[in-house]
């Protein structure tokens, strides 16, 4: 054992030297000498298959592709609509390393040495991080049930996203001063009736998803959400055209009159008041002379 314990730590260094542990006698080794000692290396350093190497390499260049299709689509958030093919990909490339002919990590020894080989399981943390992030930005709500492509009503959602920015930059030209803008200004009168139809097919994707959904608390995708959120910061801080020039003139009829009920109210009091106070008096003065009358009777 001791001579076990001097004699093998020597024989590693000089192979990972590329020497023979004997360097008296290296240039006598021939091929078939050296063979045992390989073996013996390669039992110690277990290299990966071929066959896994392959699928590792598969799962580290998709993984790089959606690292960065996440990062360049970070800002406006896009990741949803340009992304989803790549994380399709990274997902059937850990299938494949996952997939087993069997129930047991025996029959699949891809699965064992990549997955399962070493506590910090590099390949796991990687794929559990894109399922959380894909998860987090909800991309599932805005693709279709078998993620090849966007949904219908994202698709029409995002059209009329794309054509209310471009009715934006266009009345923006013809503004003078886009820092001085109104209600009444070009946007507001022009891109009214885009920015409408944009907002109600929001609502009607948030109502259908709630329905849909039997959580309690539903979300669009990131990238719906996002739009939106920019399309209204637009609309209402940078534009001013909170309240739509087409709907002034019935919100000033609404507001006039509620303004006008209690004067309404007041005058009606008074007057109602006043009309009482004419009725009674003559009633007084008709029991006065009654009486009077019955006095200049009795005297009589």
């Amino acid at each position: 054992m001791v001579f076990l314990g001097v004699f093998l730590p020597s024989v590693l260094l000089g192979l990972c030297a590329a020497q023979s542990p004997f360097p008296a006698a290296a240039g006598r080794l021939e091929e078939e000498e050296r063979s045992p000692w390989l073996e013996l290396l390669l039992l110690l350093r277990p290299e990966v298959e071929p066959e896994c190497r392959e699928l590792l390499a598969g799962f580290a260049n998709s993984s790089v592709r959606l690292s960065g299709c996440l990062v360049r689509h970070a800002r406006p958030v896009t990741v949803c609509q340009n992304c989803y093919r790549l994380f399709r990909e990274v997902t059937e490339q850990l299938e494949n390393i996952s997939r087993a002919a069997g129930n047991t990590t025996e029959s699949n020894p891809c699965a064992k040495s990549l997955l399962m080989s070493d506590r910090l399981q590099i390949v796991l943390i990687m794929s559990n991080f894109f399922n959380a992030t894909w998860k987090k930005a909800n991309c599932a709500n805005c693709l279709k049930n078998n993620s090849e492509g966007l949904s219908n009503s994202t698709v029409t959602f995002l059209a009329l996203f794309n054509e209310s920015m471009a009715c934006f930059e266009h009345n923006l030209q013809r503004q003078e001063d886009s820092r001085l803008l109104g209600n009444i200004s070009d946007v507001c009168k022009n891109c009214n009736v885009t920015y409408k139809k944009l907002n109600d097919m929001y609502n009607s994707m948030q109502k259908s998803g709630k329905e849909d959904e039997s959580e309690e608390e539903f979300h669009l995708c990131i990238d719906v959400e996002d739009a939106m959120n920019i399309t209204r910061r637009l609309w209402s801080t940078s534009f001013n055209c909170s309240v739509h020039y087409s709907d002034t003139v019935p919100m000033i009829a609404v507001s006039s009159f509620i303004l006008f009920l209690p004067v309404v109210f007041y005058l009606s009091s008074f007057l109602h008041s006043k009309q009482k106070k004419r009725i009674l008096m003559p009633s007084k003065r008709f029991q006065s002379n009654d009486s009077s009358v019955n006095i200049q009777e009795k005297k009589h």
